[in-house]
């Protein structure tokens, strides 16, 4: 598997953000910043997330891709859009209750334009950023169902035991 690689790109507050590769908690502080960057501007409009060139995806980056919905959906008045066409990927995704709840998800689209998407760096995080990160990921996805709060219940305990 290839490195994984955040994208984004902006075009007047309507943004498209591409996982690529092997997609792991290590982009999780790349993605809240696209996240941040996003949220942040006054003409946020709308958010599409590409994951067709993702080869896997980690159950923290699931996390902060649902984050990503929680905070968009009410300034969008809507699920945003993701763009899956590997049905593996499409079936992890599904599997942590995004369809529809978190997600309208789709196999194909041609509002990606590939040219304008920039590659995205935040630098490494360190331990207890990455660790916070990796707590809300798992903690967000728990909300989603009672599947999800009974498979991550003990990483997320286990963390917290950590902290304090």
């Amino acid at each position: 598997m290839s490195n994984g690689r955040v994208l984004m790109a902006n075009h007047q507050g309507n943004y498209v953000i591409k996982l690529t590769g092997d997609v792991r908690m290590t982009l999780c502080t790349t993605i809240d910043s696209c996240l941040d960057s996003m949220v942040d501007d006054a003409r946020f409009n709308s958010v599409i997330v590409d994951v067709t060139e993702a080869e896997g995806i980690d159950s923290t980056s699931l996390g902060m891709l649902a984050k990503i919905s929680r905070l968009s959906t009410p300034k969008m008045g809507q699920t945003p859009l993701l763009i899956s066409s590997k049905p593996d990927i499409t079936r992890v995704i599904e599997s942590m209750g995004f369809r529809d709840l978190v997600f309208t998800i789709v196999d194909q689209s041609d509002l990606v334009e590939a040219a304008d998407l920039e590659e995205q760096n935040a630098g490494e995080p360190d331990e207890n950023a990455a660790r916070d990160r990796v707590l809300e990921a798992h903690k967000i996805l728990m909300s989603l169902n009672e599947t999800n709060r009974k498979t991550f219940l003990d990483l997320v305990e286990c963390i917290e035991n950590q902290i304090s």
